[in-house]
């Protein structure tokens, strides 16, 4: 039988970058979730609850009004029951009871038990567990209503966060997502490896102060030591993983080699070490406790639910944190031979968790038996709940064509399966305040948005045609993104009187079909190989129509720059793509039309031609309609707290269910 070995903690001092925080309560340090704003219906006759009405009185809850002694019993009671005293349990401690005669007068008071409402018990734990309560109270169409917010001690685990390290949408939601949380009243922490690449994008680190926290992991055949580094920023807590694979040249996974072929074990290590940081790191002087809700995003951070439950879960440790799997590409699996199980640290019982055979006709000679180990595998059979990045990914991957071999397993966990569509930065897209831009305009005042096609027509060196429809590009040069399509289609395209801009890096053969159509095509086309922040505000906000003709698209976020931005979006009909995308509907709502854009499907160059002349042909003779398209697109809510409400939603219902493996 294999010993199977915890994480041994070398001790460590409280980070120096701060000291205890506003808000992190005594409740927060212990991991329990901390509750605010508790509206509920009005008290039953006979209860005192003190509440605060809209005209700013105080109603005592039988008709009278409290002495200040009165108010005093109750608020002492409330304290005691925050700090974890009364009965404990499901408790809810004691409040201020009227006893009344026949007639309905007050002669006298008793202490009664205050009952609690179901879901707080839920997400309350036994014994010890302590909740803060702050109650408020509103008016809804005249009646008093109550409602309760859980806070929640999130830990985040990926692989890329930006602006720390970012390579596409997961390093955008990392970095946003948890800054919309603690917003919100979370306690949030994001862990993610310290990358170090000798270049000036290290600097970025500057901020992060060592712990002086070292843990030992025992896996891949040994005793690997990590420490952490820690920032405090916009009110999470970035902690990052500190280990020599991850200071090396290249992005997070790989270099112009291709893939590091150790990525496996770096992304072991970041699970581990992600699963003492809330137990071993006192930030502000507080640890985040065992109660932890772990998000773990894609197929680096896979192996934290099946640690959970593998690992901690027989010896009564992290026995009601709860894990949620973010899929945001499934195409990306961590897929190794299964001789690599030994590596990971797991009991040998749990292989079946992380089994994968590949099918016949995948598999490399007539010996190969197809047996691998999948991570993301086994975070689908051990989290307890999953979320994709839309709602239309969240179907796909349960198809045969959108699910990689995995769509049967997703298929029976649909029923803890959802999508929430990622916001956007509004701050930084903001075409209103975009440094970048020309000219600046709003969804009132559009008249500045040509000044930007006028200026990225001037520094493209592409004739200066203000009415001429510019169709814009951004992204990767590679099959997924349908560049195939765009490149089949840009002959017939340049016989029409517009204009075509690209930006992106990618495939070799899609760079340079891009250089050869700049020369063929010079009045017309323009293709900046590579990727530059400012050129993709100026394209964003210069362009009249941005073309994504994507094969898959689990969530996508240049639609929702270009709708900011008043750029109407043709897409094809896939993911988030689908979700996003209203189409154009010009003889809905008495005529003054609907819809943000245009799809096409299926995903043929004749479909993408059909609804780009559709585009191209509204733009030039209904200008009322494409004003109205312009506008709709730009006053749609894609910020990352209409995100973040709709991630409370699912924190809840994992809180409300017992755990998926105990």
């Amino acid at each position: 039988m294999e010993t199977l070995h915890f994480a041994r903690v070398i001790p460590c001092r409280t980070s120096p970058a701060r000291s205890v925080r506003a808000g992190a309560s005594v409740s927060g340090a212990t991991g329990q979730p901390r509750f605010f704003s508790c509206w509920r219906k009005s008290a039953g006759a006979g209860c005192v609850v003190s509440r605060r009405l809209a005209s700013g009185e105080r109603d005592s809850g039988f008709g009278g009004s409290l002495s200040k002694d009165e108010f005093a019993v109750e608020d002492g009671e409330q304290k005691s029951e925050g700090g974890g005293g009364g009965g404990g349990g499901g408790d809810g401690g004691l409040v201020l009871g009227a006893e009344r005669d026949a007639s309905g007068s007050v002669v006298g008071f008793n202490l009664i038990p205050q009952t609690r409402p179901d879901y707080m018990e839920v997400a309350t734990a036994e014994g010890d567990k302590s909740t803060d309560e702050i109650k408020e109270t509103g008016e809804t169409e005249g009646e008093e209503e109550t409602q309760t917010k859980v806070s929640y001690n999130i830990v985040f685990v990926t692989a890329e966060a930006a602006p720390y390290s970012k390579t596409g949408g997961l390093g955008d939601v990392c970095g946003s997502l948890p800054i919309a949380l603690a917003a919100r009243g979370h306690r949030v922490m994001v862990v993610s490896p310290r990358y170090l690449n000798g270049t000036v994008a290290d600097e970025r680190y500057a901020g992060a102060l060592d712990l002086d926290c070292c843990i030992k992991i025992y896996c891949f055949d040994g005793v690997q030591e990590v420490s952490f580094f820690h920032e405090y920023r916009k009110g999470v807590d970035w902690v990052f993983v500190d280990h020599p694979a991850y200071h090396r040249p290249g992005n997070p996974y790989g270099d112009s080699y291709g893939a590091f072929g150790d990525n496996q074990f770096r992304f072991t290590l970041l699970c581990h070490a992600a699963c003492e940081a809330p137990i071993v790191l006192p930030l502000g002087g507080l640890t985040y406790g065992e109660n932890c809700l772990f998000l773990v995003n894609d197929w680096h951070a896979s192996l934290v639910p099946v640690l959970l439950a593998a690992k901690y879960h027989p010896f009564g440790v992290y026995k009601d944190a709860r894990s949620v799997l973010i899929i945001h590409n499934i195409a990306h699996q961590g897929v190794e031979a299964a001789v690599t199980y030994k590596n990971l640290g797991l009991p040998p019982q749990w292989y079946k968790a992380l089994e994968w055979v590949f099918p016949t006709w995948a598999r490399t000679h007539a010996l190969d038996t197809g047996e691998a180990v999948n991570m993301l595998k086994g975070a689908i059979v051990t989290a307890d709940r999953i979320l994709t990045v839309s709602k239309g990914y969240s179907w796909e991957i349960t198809t045969f064509e959108g699910g990689y071999g995995l769509n049967e397993l997703l298929s029976s966990r649909k029923f803890v399966l959802s999508g929430i569509t990622n916001g956007i930065d509004i701050t930084e897209w903001d075409p209103s305040t975009d440094e970048h831009l020309a000219s600046h305009y709003s969804v009132s005042d559009l008249s500045g948005k040509v000044q930007c096609k006028i200026a990225l027509q001037k520094e493209l060196g592409l004739p200066i045609l203000p009415n001429c429809p510019m169709i814009g590009f951004i992204g990767r040069l590679d099959y997924q993104k349908g560049i195939d399509l765009i490149a089949s289609a840009i002959p017939e395209l340049m016989e029409d009187d517009i204009q075509f801009v690209m930006l992106g890096s990618g495939e070799p053969r899609f760079e340079g079909w891009m250089r050869v159509a700049e020369s063929t095509y010079k009045e017309k086309f323009r293709g900046w190989v590579g990727f530059n922040v400012p050129i993709s505000h100026k394209i964003t906000a210069g362009c009249d129509i941005l073309l994504m003709p994507s094969r898959f698209e689990p969530c996508g976020l240049n639609q929702l720059y270009a709708m900011r931005y008043g750029t109407v979006p043709v897409v094809h009909a896939t993911g988030g793509l689908r979700d996003t995308v209203e189409n154009f509907n010009p003889y809905a709502n008495e005529g003054s039309g609907e819809g943000t854009g245009w799809t096409f499907s299926p995903l043929t160059k004749e479909s993408m031609l059909v609804a780009l002349r559709f585009a191209i042909k509204t733009y030039r003779e209904h200008k009322t309609s494409w004003a109205g398209l312009m506008k709709r697109g730009m006053a749609k809510d894609f910020t990352w707290e209409n995100a973040a409400m709709q991630y409370e939603e699912v924190f809840k219902w994992a809180f409300t269910d017992p755990p998926y493996v105990r």
